[in-house]
């Protein structure tokens, strides 16, 4: 049965679930950057914590904020994944192998999912062109790390360029959200007051 709730357009604060996930993505990325140690223990590391503390932070907020439901069960599907990668990047040793086949897994599935929600909600939610190119920004990390000679310095360091890139172009994207939707907002106010 669908709710009001449900059939509202996205709701004006949504621009806080990118601002907050790029704010996550930055923190290891810049971290990684200015690391002197890129081993796959490292990526490992840094990894399993962004993934854990992102899947429960973004869901978290991605449920509260988003509206629509078919879209709020795929964000709800991208938060387990990637807590569960982040618990077992954690938790499961192992070495560059497992670096690569974990963030390869995860990325592939998440980057789907979320390139999937963009698609769903063109023309719905001005948000859809951010998941789609971040649901592509991820799968493309999936394809480099099948593809990728195994390095542990090339990895590490391509795992904290995709979250920088990812980071900056979140934040914007959800700044970008915020703006467009403060004059709607007040034209929306003066319509009322008419």
């Amino acid at each position: 049965m669908a709710t009001a709730r449900d059939a509202a357009p996205e709701r004006t604060d949504s621009w806080v679930v990118p601002v907050v996930r790029g704010a996550l993505a930055l923190i290891p990325g810049v971290a990684i950057a200015f690391s002197q140690d890129h081993s796959a223990q490292l990526g490992l590391l840094v990894f399993g914590i962004w993934a854990l503390v992102s899947g429960v932070v973004v869901g978290a907020l991605a449920l509260r904020f988003t509206t629509t439901r078919g879209i709020r069960s795929l964000f709800a599907v991208n938060a387990v994944v990637t807590a569960a990668a982040g618990i077992i990047a954690l938790t499961v040793p192992g070495g560059l192998a497992f670096l690569l086949y974990l963030v390869s897994v995860w990325a592939a599935v998440t980057g789907f999912v979320e390139v999937y929600a963009g698609l769903r909600s063109r023309g719905r939610t001005p948000a859809a062109r951010d998941w789609i190119a971040a649901g592509a920004f991820t799968a493309v990390l999936a394809i480099v790390f099948l593809l990728l000679p195994p390095d542990s310095v090339t990895a590490v360091g391509l795992l904290g360029a995709y979250l920088v890139i990812l980071g900056v172009y979140l934040v914007i994207g959800g700044f970008s959200l915020k703006w467009a939707a403060a004059p709607e907002r007040a034209t929306a106010g003066s319509e009322q007051h008419l």
